[in-house]
């Protein structure tokens, strides 16, 4: 699952290399949108991809007796906030409603509530508490989201949560602790095992990994 901002700036040429590179990558992979992201440029890229009624980038997976929605709460420029309008709710609600009582696990770009970064808070997704009224009571085990360029996780409202950082730039949680808005910090994927009595995620800074300053040796004894 890539939860959005698939390019800087929606551009053609960037969907164009991000389908080719995939076009042999060995895991099944979807595709949901952000606020970096132009929807037209990438429907005409990835016509083949899923969407619902209205033209928006959602979808549902029906999977080992779970339903796994995949959002698109793009808004648009100029704003970098999210967007849940009436139609996509529309096709949210009955998703929910076929549910059925299963375990229900979404996926999302921008967080439905304030994740205490005073950056971030000012683009999450807007009108989060019409959006969240929609959510109890069908069985959301856990929400998993983008945006933040920060690994988080925890529960709100009965519901677990988590999000990666990003793949590129981190933002600090500590407000001028370097220079710049942004910073260096390891980017990682999760790996998410999602079983009937538990939900577990692991983050994987795999691209900031070496070997410990200590002896090969040390610890290699029985821990059990």
């Amino acid at each position: 699952m890539i939860s959005g901002d698939l390019a800087e700036r929606g551009e053609v040429l960037v969907y164009r290399q991000l389908k080719a590179r995939l076009a042999d990558f060995p895991i099944e992979t979807h595709l949901m949108l952000g606020n970096h992201d132009d929807r037209g440029h990438f429907l005409s890229v990835f016509p083949e991809g899923p969407r619902d009624e209205a033209g928006f980038v959602q979808s549902a997976i029906l999977r080992d007796g779970a339903l796994f929605l995949l959002l698109d709460t793009l808004k648009g420029p100029p704003s970098s906030a999210g967007l849940y309008c009436t139609q996509r709710k529309a096709w949210l609600k009955g998703e929910l409603a076929r549910a059925r009582g299963r375990p229900v696990y979404l996926f999302m770009h921008h967080p439905p509530f304030s994740i205490a970064h005073d950056l971030m808070d000012l683009i999450l997704l807007d009108d989060a508490e019409d959006f969240l009224s929609l959510l109890g009571g069908h069985g959301v085990r856990h929400v998993f989201f983008g945006h933040a360029h920060r690994p988080i996780s925890g529960q709100f409202r009965g519901m677990s949560f988590s999000a990666p950082p990003s793949l590129v730039h981190q933002l600090p949680l500590v407000s001028g602790s370097v220079a710049t808005i942004y910073s260096d910090e390891p980017a990682m994927y999760a790996v998410v095992h999602a079983d009937p009595d538990k939900v577990l995620v692991h983050m994987d800074a795999y691209l900031n990994r070496s070997p410990a300053q200590m002896d090969p040796d040390a610890e290699r004894g029985t821990w059990f």
